[in-house]
């Protein structure tokens, strides 16, 4: 029981910051402005969902299915930084006018919101290449035992539903955001987290390029 505690500490204090629920709730925000407030919740449910799935398979699965393909985690790293870097570029540079709309909601179709609910809200924006790669990691070392023994999958199960809940708390709340900063502030706090979003795909991008300099 110890054991699995210390696993599911580890698990969530390794993915909550680059998982970033908090951080993400702006971009969340700003790309579901259209939406009502059921609908965004909703889809924030759906977001929640996915990002369970993603962390557990890949710590579970998520090494063995590298090795298939011949894919190793600097190349993912790689290609995750760069969608990363073109989501945040396209946000940052988004026209002024649109990120001063009001908050009205206009009539949008369920298919086409539940659509995005995957790409990109889920992967690169919520469980993006450094979440991935994390999960990836710690299930290569973690201990595998020979036959059904599900106990040292535990903690990556409970852990990966405990972020995933707070991805759901944090982005079904982010209504009160543009409430609470008005507009302008949104419009500020987007450009900022954008910003932040670019530099974040930089680094990923170049701790997988570093890696793959020492393999020359």
């Amino acid at each position: 029981m110890l054991e699995s505690l210390k696993g599911t500490i580890l698990f969530i204090s390794a993915l909550f910051p680059v998982v970033n629920p908090l951080g993400g709730s702006p971009i969340f925000l700003a790309l579901t402005r259209d939406y009502s407030s059921s609908d965004r919740t909703e889809l924030s449910r759906r977001v929640a969902a996915n990002s369970f799935f993603l962390l557990a398979v890949s710590f579970l699965v998520g090494a063995q299915v590298l090795a298939f393909f011949g894919i190793s985690l600097p190349v993912v790293q790689v290609g995750g930084g760069l969608v990363v870097v073109s989501t945040g570029w396209a946000m940052l540079n988004r026209p002024e006018e649109n990120d001063r709309q009001s908050a009205g909601h206009h009539k949008v179709d369920r298919d086409d919101i539940f659509k995005n609910a995957f790409y990109p809200l889920t992967m690169p924006l919520t469980v993006g290449p450094g979440s991935i790669s994390i999960a990836i990691t710690l299930g290569a070392n973690a201990p595998r035992h020979v036959g059904w023994d599900l106990l040292p999958l535990i903690p990556a199960l409970i852990g990966s539903l405990l972020l995933a809940l707070s991805v759901f708390i944090c982005y079904a709340s982010a209504g009160r955001l543009a409430k609470l900063f008005g507009p302008t502030g949104m419009s500020v706090i987007l450009r900022l987290t954008s910003f932040l979003l670019v530099c974040i795909g930089v680094q990923i991008l170049w701790n997988g390029v570093k890696a793959l300099l020492r393999t020359l």
